[in-house]
């Protein structure tokens, strides 16, 4: 079994990750955020081991979303090399999400 690397900040994570991040900005209080985390569990075992899943509160860490300028939950943001090269606000389904992140990764 594969271990997961440990790091000491969400960038340091995203800037050493061997695959391309997809990072989902949530809240507890978000129905739609709900039904996104179920689809993403469909998505990352579709494309395990080519992206990885992360998950940021934005109720926890607002200063994250600020700066990545979240604006509507759910959010997923596709990063590759720490950097930002995709943006997805709403629900999708989980088929269409996958063709989708197929062609950023």
């Amino acid at each position: 079994m594969a271990t997961k690397k440990q790091f000491n900040s969400f960038e340091e994570m995203l800037a050493n990750s061997d695959v391309p991040v997809l990072v989902d900005f949530y809240a507890d209080w978000c129905g739609p955020c709900k039904i996104m985390s179920q689809v993403l569990e469909q998505v990352n075992a579709q494309l395990q081991g080519r992206m990885q899943v992360a998950k940021i509160d934005t109720e926890k860490y607002p200063q994250l979303a600020t700066q990545y300028q979240i604006y509507a939950l759910p959010t997923l943001v596709l990063f590759k090399q720490g950097q930002p090269v995709d943006k997805i606000e709403g629900v999708m389904q989980a088929p269409d999400l996958v063709r989708h992140l197929e062609t950023k990764l």
